[in-house]
């Protein structure tokens, strides 16, 4: 019988409502699938509560991250990054995150992600800790804004990262930095595969879900979890023409020492 492969899950927000009725069996069946850590990223101030609520009742399991996601970000940024910072100063974190830019939908408030994104990179200088970026059609900013804080002095991960080979060329210069690779590389109309396979190595990729959503085929249009993160293993399997152990192997370390878990 062989080994069952170990796996992080290094970007989930399961201590949000859509999990609220049968979280037990969500990180139950987590474990059963192999899954020995979930990174839980914060999204603003009226998150903190149940993440670090989740993190408390599974401290061995849930490894919390705090933060404020670019999507959060408004006139009143600087109040909300006070509540944050004192968090970072009260508890343990594994990360700052999820923060960075998101020119998608909106960009009424793109001063104020920048100022916010580059206040929170300045706090990952000064606590050591990684950062998880959100870098929604804004990629040439968020690297802009790492290459004025210090990018020698920071480390972290561009999460989710659905970019073009170019923009994952630049990200690829950035010696301290790694790509989150969820489920979209499952999709059939993405190219991500390919793109992967053609820019970057395995040692500088990591795995999450992004659950509740981006759930990988064939479960799109249901709720993701962490348990369906072996079908992105799977995935990269494929694309990297090797096992999905080996794939867990690799992604498993690349966490640990990106994110310092012990």
């Amino acid at each position: 019988m062989s080994q069952k492969k170990l796996m992080i899950d290094t970007h989930t927000h399961i201590f949000s409502d859509e999990f609220k009725e049968d979280i037990s069996l969500v990180i139950a069946r987590a474990k059963t699938t192999g899954i020995i850590k979930v990174l839980l990223p914060n999204i603003d101030i009226d998150s903190i509560n149940s993440l670090n609520s989740l993190a408390t009742d599974h401290p061995d399991f849930c490894l919390p991250m705090m933060g404020l996601h670019p999507c959060s970000v408004n006139r009143e940024w600087d109040k909300q990054l006070s509540i944050i910072k004192s968090e970072l100063l009260k508890h343990n974190y594994v990360a700052i995150g999820e923060i960075g830019l998101d020119f998608y939908w909106d960009t009424e408030f793109k001063s104020e992600q920048i100022s916010a994104f580059k206040e929170q990179l300045k706090w990952s200088t000064e606590m050591n800790l990684p950062v998880s970026i959100h870098s929604r059609n804004s990629i040439p900013e968020t690297i802009k804004s790492i290459e004025e804080i210090g990018a020698d002095k920071l480390r972290g991960v561009f999460h989710s990262f659905t970019g073009s080979v170019d923009e994952l060329k630049q990200i690829v210069k950035l010696d301290n930095f790694m790509v989150g690779v969820n489920g979209v590389v499952t999709f059939k109309n993405s190219s991500l595969a390919t793109t992967l396979n053609n820019v970057i190595d395995l040692t500088r990729i990591v795995i999450e879900t992004d659950a509740p959503y981006l759930s990988p085929v064939p479960y799109r249009g249901k709720r993701n979890e962490p348990s369906y993160l072996t079908n992105i293993v799977d995935k990269l399997a494929q694309t990297y023409n090797t096992t999905p152990d080996m794939v867990a192997e690799i992604t498993t370390k690349n966490a640990i020492r990106m994110f310092d878990i012990s």
